[in-house]
């Protein structure tokens, strides 16, 4: 069996620790490339995507601050159509800086509660 890599291996710690403590709460689910962010808020009971947004449509790119916080607002907002108010975030494997952080920044100021 191959060895798992650092990342792969943080993002299971990180998955095993939520589902512990999730609470029956969605999950906000980011996953970030060189020139994208993703955010999803994910509901595990039912296997299905509550609310999504991402900087593909957008005009700016991904790889920036600013370009993910408008990700976080754009999370939020769908979040709150949906009908959710809480969740629990899941950075995955990567660490609580840059843009993941200014992603959930952005959410916890537009009503996400984590």
């Amino acid at each position: 069996m191959a060895k798992l890599s650092l990342f792969e291996r943080r993002r299971r710690r990180v998955r095993t620790a939520l589902k512990s403590r999730a609470g029956g709460k969605p999950r906000l689910s980011v996953h970030r490339t060189g020139q994208h962010i993703y955010a999803q808020i994910i509901d595990d009971k039912d296997g299905r995507t509550v609310a999504a947004a991402s900087t593909l449509g957008g005009k700016s790119s991904g790889a920036n601050v600013e370009a993910a916080s408008k990700v976080g607002k754009d999370i939020a907002a769908a979040a709150k159509k949906a009908g959710v108010t809480a969740v629990v975030f899941d950075r995955g494997g990567y660490l609580f800086h840059g843009r993941v952080k200014a992603l959930a920044d952005a959410a916890r100021e537009g009503g996400l509660e984590f």
